[in-house]
């Protein structure tokens, strides 16, 4: 029984079967309850309609007219009709030219499970200081594959095996990122989980302990305990000298810098004397010693002169007080930065420790990392570069918009002076190209961090990686010989996928005989898998390129593109129908907003506006920033073009098309309701944490996470809010943490949400009949609280499966 009520859980996952990556049937024929095509409630396109769509038009005047000649639908009101149609189709029908398989930018091998495997054997086997690297080498795999819960766990294996403090650093920034907490109202970038794996402070702790990666970390812990070694003093700018050496650490029990029995020698900085305890200087250093105490003239001068060596009579006093104290806590951070500077000059490396130590746990804002982090990498101060790095990188990806602090990481010099101070390493530019090809793949900023990325690669799969995605991102620019280059040289050092790129760059060059060859080629020479013959259709015509398609979706019937082609081909000998029933074939089992755009694209050629509502609804919903029409159209404005063309429902229809959508898994005409309800009240957060399940269900897991986030923004009451951030942590591999959650908010109230969340929660970490009892008691808890008929129904039927098996 302990088994059959998590397995029902997860198939029916949260309150209605939304947890896990099951998939489920999503209406596959695209039909809606709607009215006639031509309107709300039939009798054609009224004036106010026209009127509306003649003022576009003339808006849009200087569009070009040219594909728009193929629209030649009959209908009703020719005139009218034509108008819509015109207006909604500004830029024509879809071409089977214009479509073209994606290059991933993502290691992809031949043989995945082969490629996996091995691996999984090196993992195994390797030394255990080695095995960060080698999880970074399975999360760089995983990443091309659509669950991101086993990147996301392989990335959490290479922060436990960290040993050192720049690898930790930047390994928890990027566990930090994948939650995206960033949007996340009222965080801040130094928040710490709970737990040493993502801490901030224990981050900056170097050493190999992976049994404690998951315990709690200091910032946890009760009030009482120590949680950072250094005080920090915020005011009195001044460092303390003569008048206030009563507060310092004495040895001898003797004032500081003017004792006559213990100061035996002087450093004069212009008309200043620096009293100082020779022996005690000359421990410092190696240098210091020689100069004191070896064949030096200073050995036998009680005065020295120090005028010239570039320190302040502050900062000398503070070397001095340093030489017995050994701290460095009671001076202004300007004095400590002096400090720093003497230290490396005169090889003082217990200074430089200290000084290191304490300015790194100043860095608090990314304000105090922008002022710091030059001195640390002038100094090459390891932790201070390690603490302004790791207030940059939790920031991401707002940071990486600050001109300031990208100017550390963009050109040669900046990697340079990043690896004297330790910190420039293959992990850094992949976390940092990573975020920069998902804001603007296009940039300069992606190239020249993708640059640094293959600058860094010492291993065959780093060098693939960094080359192949430089491929990419070239092609993306049009820059189709360098693109050639650069796949050509991942290719080089064993990335066979990046054939691809070299036959689509060649192609975009105008050798499309060529790119047919190299296809060809890599058909004969390896094993046939569904994207080589998908790729090689691109550069066949007739019934070659059709059975290219064919057999691609044999190899790999989740390959979208041949669907699409298939699709558009229906559309231009007429088909529209035909079409849509091809990609519904895709949408069944695989949602995009590439798929939705172009049934709602078919939908509106035959006139069915609001089936094609629906699809326009729901992609935004995926990607709310998506352009329409090859990026020519905002989804939104559509929207606004297609609205007077259906049937107007009040909020309270809306629930109830909500209802029997949500009822029959229509799941993409239920999100379409939810974006319309949204549209009317963006802060309702039920309807938002609603839009995760639904997208969770759909296995949209980044969509899902955006809706919950927002969910959890918009939350009105405490224990609402924390059972948001419960499954956000839930859905990110924190279930102890979760769990914590789902407790504080039932202790504040008792709610269907709460009780479901720690049940679910409890589910996923134990088995055991005993936990499985407790699990069920939850959930009848669950049922006694208030909630609507759908969630009830679900858990009820949940509970009923459970005692029946």
């Amino acid at each position: 029984m302990q088994n059959n009520i998590f397995t029902t859980m997860r198939s029916l996952k949260i309150m209605d079967g939304c947890k896990g990556t099951q998939v489920f049937a999503i209406n596959p024929s695209g039909t809606t309850t709607t009215t006639t095509n031509n309107g709300s409630s039939g009798g054609g396109v009224g004036d106010k309609l026209l009127h509306h769509l003649q003022d576009h038009l003339r808006v849009n005047s200087t569009r070009s007219r040219s594909s728009r000649s193929s629209l030649s639908f009959q209908s009703p009101n020719p005139v009218g009709n034509n108008l819509v149609l015109e207006t909604l189709l500004p830029y024509g029908l879809p071409s089977s030219d214009l479509l073209e398989p994606q290059i991933e930018p993502s290691l992809k091998s031949v043989d995945f499970v082969e490629t996996l495997a091995d691996v999984y054997r090196r993992i195994d086997h390797c030394p255990q200081f080695e095995k960060s690297k080698m999880y970074m080498e399975q999360c760089a795999i995983f990443r091309g594959l659509s669950d991101p819960k086993l990147f996301r766990r392989s990335l959490r294996s290479a922060r436990q095996h960290a040993v050192d403090v720049h690898t930790k650093v930047v390994l928890a920034a990027w566990l930090r990122y994948e939650r995206r907490e960033d949007e996340l109202i009222g965080s801040s970038a130094m928040d710490c989980c709970g737990r040493n794996v993502e801490c901030p402070k224990a981050s900056l702790v170097s050493g190999y302990d992976p049994e404690s990666a998951f315990e709690s970390c200091m910032c946890s812990r009760a009030p009482g305990g120590e949680e950072d070694d250094t005080p920090r003093r915020e005011e009195d700018d001044t460092p303390r000298g003569e008048e206030d050496d009563d507060d310092f650490v004495m040895v001898g029990d003797e004032e500081c810098s003017t004792s006559e029995e213990d100061g035996n020698m002087s450093f004069c900085i212009g008309d200043a004397e620096v009293r100082c305890v020779r022996y005690k200087i000359a421990s410092l250093s190696t240098p210091f010693y020689a100069m004191l105490y070896g064949n030096f003239k200073e050995r036998r001068r009680e005065k020295i002169n120090f005028t010239q060596n570039g320190i302040s009579v502050e900062a000398m006093r503070a070397v001095e007080i340093f030489s017995r104290t050994k701290r460095v806590d009671y001076f202004d951070v300007r004095i400590v930065l002096d400090l720093l500077s003497f230290a490396n000059r005169f090889c003082c490396d217990d200074m430089k420790s200290a000084c290191d130590s304490h300015l790194a746990s100043l860095v608090c804002e990314l304000e105090d990392a922008m002022l710091l982090i030059d001195y640390g990498l002038e100094e090459t101060a390891h932790l201070l570069v390690a603490a302004c790095l790791q207030v940059f990188l939790r920031e991401l990806p707002s940071s990486l918009h600050n001109p300031h602090m990208m100017r550390l990481f963009c050109n040669s010099e900046a990697r340079q002076r990043l690896t004297m101070a330790g910190h420039a390493s293959f992990i850094l530019y992949y976390f940092l190209s990573q975020i920069a090809m998902e804001e603007d793949m296009r940039s300069n900023t992606t190239v020249m961090l993708l640059e640094r990325l293959g600058e860094c690669a010492t291993e065959s799969w780093q060098k693939q990686l960094a080359f192949h995605q430089l491929g990419v991102v070239m092609l993306e620019r049009k820059e189709y010989k360098d693109a050639q280059w650069w796949f050509e040289a991942a290719v080089e050092v064993g990335h066979i996928y990046s054939l691809v790129g070299v036959a689509r760059a060649k192609f975009k060059r105008g050798h499309k005989y060529a790119a047919y060859k190299q296809m060809n080629s890599l058909i004969s020479d390896y094993t046939p898998v569904g994207w080589m013959y998908q790729d090689r259709s691109l550069y066949c015509i007739g019934k070659e390129k059709m059975m290219d398609l064919t057999t691609a979706t044999q190899l790999d019937p989740t390959l979208s593109y041949p669907y699409k082609l298939r699709a558009v081909c229906l559309l231009e000998e007429n088909q529209i129908e035909a079409g849509i029933t091809e990609i519904n074939k895709i949408i069944s089992f695989k949602v995009s907003p590439d798929c939705l755009e172009l049934r709602a694209w078919f939908s509106i050629a035959l006139e069915d506006f609001e089936g094609a509502l629906r699809d326009v609804r729901a992609l935004l919903t995926l990607d709310p920033n998506y352009m329409m029409f090859h990026g020519k159209m905002h989804g939104d404005h559509l929207v606004e073009l297609l609205r007077p063309l259906v049937q107007q429902w009040s909020q309270a229809d809306c629930w109830m098309q909500l209802y029997d959508r949500w009822s029959s898994v229509d799941d993409i005409g239920s999100l379409a309701v939810v974006h319309h309800m949204l549209a009317n009240d963006p802060g309702k957060s039920l309807l938002r944490f609603r839009q995760s399940l639904l997208l969770l269900r759909l296995n949209c897991q980044k969509a899902a996470m955006h809706s919950l986030r927002l969910a959890r923004n918009h939350s009105g009451s405490e224990h609402e809010r924390l059972v948001y951030e419960g499954w956000i942590l839930y859905d990110t591999g924190h279930r102890e943490e979760a769990l914590a959650k789902a407790e504080e908010s039932i202790s504040i109230q008792r709610s269907f949400e709460a009780f479901f969340l720690k049940a679910y929660a409890l589910a996923d970490s134990s088995l055991d009949s005993e936990s499985s009892t407790y699990v069920i008691q939850l959930l009848e808890e669950a049922l006694r609280c208030p909630s609507d008929g759908l969630r009830k129904g679900q858990v009820s039927f949940i509970l009923r499966i459970t005692f029946w098996s």
